[in-house]
């Protein structure tokens, strides 16, 4: 082969043309699969040794050469190859051009098809190991929030309106479970991506020898794919964890949301750090939360590459085709998002300020412990819903007034059931709403402490 054709040039009477060429090849991104192309490579050439397919002196010869090339490429000094397409064909000539003929003898029994889906389950399960340890630097973070602010009073809300107190801790815990989920969904989502593909060859397997389980022992795969047409084909695993990572997205856009209003001087409830904002070419007193609002802009990036996945597959007859080449930008932009995204996170929760004052003024705000009144008639006998009717009339009168229900008198209170006693005032109180709650999953701040110990084991 002359320096510019590729595998396949014997086949053909011209060569490619300049722009085929660029629009086909897959180098500018692929590239970052050199060192799981190069440790798939050496586990198959291992395996081809062990079955007596390759020499003992050509496996030296390939070990010692991917060494080299390995060690070129983690020093920027590797030259990549527009002319050799991908990356694959890019490591082969260069180990080809260091060791001769004992280099084209490590493609025998594959097919650059089920090398690629080997190299992306092998990069993939490195990026879900590294994104589950950046979810749990998140959860920790939540946690160290959460237990600081375990008796901390902020108003819950339903429908944006004020609801029922909580405490700031308890509503950090509900993300700290949503994250929870997604780790579990990305745990369970790395054992389909932890298959080989590797033996399958182009589609219908091989003709050598091979002994896949052997590879699969190699690269710590718990088994084989076992089909060799689905080996080649499926992207399942990619889509599956596009769509695992926008779930977390989904949660942190969430806390972003409430992170940028909460920040708000109308609500004024937390304060960022300055390094995670940035101010106005115009207006010298902004202070705006640039991170969290570019995490809810990052979020329909990544559920754009799981759209964009679902339908690169949708059409395509088995095996192998072209199509999938287009798999790797948007997975690996999806990986570099959401690990960069919760790198910076873990960080910024660690910068929250919190404003109890604040929290607590809106809390009284909104009628919040109106449902507290409610529980307080029916154990005293009354039916919930006609308690429900009274606490309504109440809330009423009290709107009329402008005070708190806390603030009406007793006489007051009993118009609306003779069955308020004294007693009542201690259950209109934020502290006596959130004590009331004392149960697994509930915002007493007891309960919020227990939460966050049963957490820290469940992490740990």
């Amino acid at each position: 082969m002359d320096k510019n054709s590729g595998a396949w040039s014997g086949r053909f009477s011209e060569p490619v043309d300049e722009l085929v060429k660029r629009y086909t090849a897959s180098i500018p991104f692929d590239y970052r699969l050199a060192e799981f192309d190069i440790k798939g490579s050496l586990a198959h050439a291992r395996m081809l040794a062990h079955v007596g397919v390759l020499s003992a002196e050509d496996l030296a010869a390939i070990e010692r050469g991917m060494a080299g090339i390995l060690d070129e490429i983690r020093a920027g000094r590797f030259e990549w190859s527009l002319d050799l397409e991908d990356v694959h064909l890019n490591i082969e000539r260069a180990l080809t051009n260091k060791i001769g003929d004992a280099g084209k003898r490590l493609h025998t029994g594959r097919s650059r098809n089920d090398q690629v889906a080997t190299d992306v389950r092998l990069y993939l399960r490195d990026a879900i190991d590294r994104i589950q340890a950046g979810i749990r630097a998140c959860q920790m973070s939540l946690l160290d929030l959460a237990e600081a602010h375990a008796a901390t009073v902020m108003p819950g809300f339903t429908h944006l309106q004020v609801a029922q107190p909580v405490t700031f801790g308890h509503h950090m815990l509900a993300y700290f479970e949503m994250l929870a989920r997604d780790h579990a969904r990305l745990a369970d989502c790395r054992k389909r991506v932890n298959r080989l593909p590797l033996g399958a060859a182009a589609l219908a397997g091989t003709s050598y020898p091979i002994d896949r389980e052997f590879v699969a022992r190699e690269l710590g795969f718990d088994g084989v794919c076992g089909n060799s047409l689905d080996a080649v084909s499926d992207r399942d695993f990619a889509i599956e964890f596009a769509a695992a990572a926008s779930l977390v997205m989904v949660h942190l856009s969430r806390l972003s949301e409430e992170l940028i209003l909460w920040m708000s001087p109308r609500f004024g409830f937390i304060d960022l750090a300055d390094r995670f904002c940035t101010g106005s070419s115009i207006m010298p007193q902004k202070k705006n939360p640039d991170v969290p609002e570019l995490v809810r802009g990052k979020t329909g990036r990544v559920f754009g590459h799981l759209m964009g996945l679902l339908t690169l597959m949708k059409g395509q007859p088995l095996a192998y085709n072209k199509d999938n080449q287009e798999d790797k930008e948007p997975l690996f932009d999806t990986v570099d998002t959401l690990a960069d995204t919760l790198t910076i996170y873990a960080d910024m929760l660690k910068g929250v300020k919190v404003k109890p004052e604040a929290m607590r003024r809106a809390a009284t705000e909104g009628f919040s412990t109106a449902t507290d009144l409610a529980d307080y008639l029916v154990k005293k006998g009354l039916p919930f819903r006609d308690a429900h009717e009274a606490v309504a009339r109440a809330v009423r009168a009290a709107e009329t007034r402008g005070c708190d229900l806390a603030e009406l008198s007793l006489a007051e209170l009993q118009a609306f059931s003779p069955l308020v006693d004294e007693d009542v005032f201690a259950v209109l109180t934020l502290e006596g709403s959130l004590a009331a709650r004392n149960h697994i999953g509930g915002t007493a701040p007891e309960q919020v402490r227990a939460a966050v110990a049963r957490a820290r084991a469940a992490i740990a």
